[in-house]
């Protein structure tokens, strides 16, 4: 399965969101993820298991507890897919940013008393 299958599911990106601070009990993730989505437990953790069997988390067992950690391995995968495409939008943000320095070396050459109202700079 492709790693953004996994990732299309809002309930996975949750979880992984979740371990982004580091390893937590299963217990833990479907106590948040069943308050934010309304879902079960086994639900939780069928979720669990995808995202485990996909590579995508590891599990550790301490004693009666899974603790559940972020492997990156597929995840450095997706953002090097996604490169690929990063010319799609680093354009947009690039000109983005020339028109953000524009508007502000515009401010900071007006002075406070220089600007016009919208009534006078339509006269003009």
């Amino acid at each position: 399965m492709h790693a953004l299958d996994i990732l299309g599911d809002p309930v996975r990106r949750r979880i992984l969101e979740l371990l982004i601070s580091g390893e937590r009990a299963s217990g833990a993730v479907v106590e948040v993820v069943n308050r934010e989505f309304g879902i079960s437990q086994p639900a939780v953790s069928q979720h669990l298991k995808v995202l485990r069997e996909a590579g995508f988390t590891t599990v550790r067992i301490d004693g009666q507890r899974r603790l559940y950690a972020i492997d990156s391995r597929r995840l450095e995968e997706a953002a090097q897919w996604l490169d690929q495409f990063r010319s799609f939008w680093q354009r947009k943000f690039d000109a983005l940013e020339t028109e953000i320095a524009r508007g502000k070396r515009k401010a900071r050459s007006e002075k406070p008393g220089d600007r016009k109202s919208p009534a006078a700079r339509k006269s003009s």
